[in-house]
């Protein structure tokens, strides 16, 4: 059972209109407001933030969308996030990952469709969250060799620290899975 209660559209104060337009924009990309973020509204500036974050990490950048969808999915799967796992597993499906796909993405990453590149950036971020001070110099200059830039490595990255935060925050909360 949920930690704390969510706070939905109509428990928002009429004047609060920054709130009122954060969880306007987030339905129109959502197609809904997840209770992630109803839960966040407990502290606006917080909602705010961490928005800003989600559109700055999984709406810009190099990486295509299938490629961070399943690192959210994998370190969310790693840090036993069932939230981040229903969510990812949503979002994946949404953009044609097929259940086969899907069980490649969990299992057997090196027999996905990606692409070398894409691949080894995966991998690497998955082995960042499990334990990033064993990361070896030598992996990182494997992922340069395969193609990765500096940007596309933090952007990566980034994925991965918004989903191991968001991990924490919603785990610690037992936030209601609403995908």
């Amino acid at each position: 059972m949920a930690r704390l209660s969510v706070i939905g559209r109509e428990q928002v104060l009429k004047h609060d209109f920054e709130v009122q337009e954060i969880f306007t924009e987030i339905e129109g990309a959502f197609g809904k407001i997840p209770n992630l973020f109803k839960t966040y509204a407990h502290f606006p500036p917080l909602l705010k933030a961490n928005w800003s974050k989600v559109k700055a990490v999984m709406m810009q950048g190099s990486l295509s969308r299938k490629v961070k969808e399943s690192i959210a999915l994998l370190v969310s799967k790693d840090n036993s996030c069932a939230y981040c796992v229903a969510a990812h597993t949503a979002a994946l499906r949404t953009i044609g990952t097929t259940d086969k796909e899907l069980r490649m993405i969990e299992s057997e990453i090196e027999k996905s469709k990606f692409t070398e590149k894409e691949r080894e950036i995966i991998t690497f971020v998955r082995k960042a969250n499990k334990d990033p001070n064993k990361i070896t110099d030598e992996e990182f200059e494997e992922l340069r060799k395969r193609g990765a830039s500096d940007s596309e490595i933090v952007e990566a990255l980034g994925v991965m620290e918004l989903f191991t935060s968001f991990n924490k925050f919603l785990d610690s909360l037992k936030v209601e899975i609403d995908f």
